[in-house]
């Protein structure tokens, strides 16, 4: 047994995570759902992440680098066969949280706040910060890069000693 639960706290699965949780959804006695939220709260924190109590998954979410940075606010509610990357936030602003749809993926360091809605088959890119409703089939992306001030190699200022004349 304790071979398994030094396995399992590796980080490598989390199918006991999503077992306890689908337990705790389903069980009516107070008692038991606390106990199974503080060891959820203990797993998840071994992992890195935390997700609400009052979130509501509609599918067991894919996350490649488990729930590593993860937090998933209590009020969130997330489709069926999202991607979910390192670092994501998806938070609440006054209560509200954002309704995610299905087969959406959301990339590394994305931040989703309000009680915004997000279509079905949506991409959101890493490092994004979604605050409006995003429709179906959409891509969402950080502003693109843009050099403020730079030359190119060519433009060099030429200071006197230096070129080798």
């Amino acid at each position: 047994m304790m071979e398994w639960l030094r396995e399992f706290s590796k980080g490598d699965s989390l199918y006991l995570f999503w077992w306890l949780f689908r337990r705790r959804d389903r069980t009516k006695n107070h008692l038991s759902q606390q106990v199974l939220t503080f060891l959820l709260n203990r797993i998840a924190r071994r992992h890195g992440g935390y997700v609400g109590n009052g979130a509501v998954f509609r599918g067991i979410p894919v996350l490649p680098h488990g729930l590593h940075g993860v937090f998933i606010s209590r009020y969130a509610k997330i489709g069926r066969d999202c991607w979910i990357y390192q670092n994501v936030t998806i938070g609440e602003v006054d209560r509200a949280a954002p309704e995610i749809g299905d087969r959406c993926l959301i990339g590394a360091g994305a931040v989703i706040v309000g009680g915004i809605k997000i279509g079905s088959n949506v991409k959101i890119g890493a490092g994004a910060v979604v605050s409006a409703d995003v429709p179906d089939g959409c891509t969402v992306v950080a502003q693109p890069p843009r050099v403020m001030e730079g030359r190119m190699p060519d433009d060099r200022p030429k200071v006197p000693g230096l070129e080798g004349d």
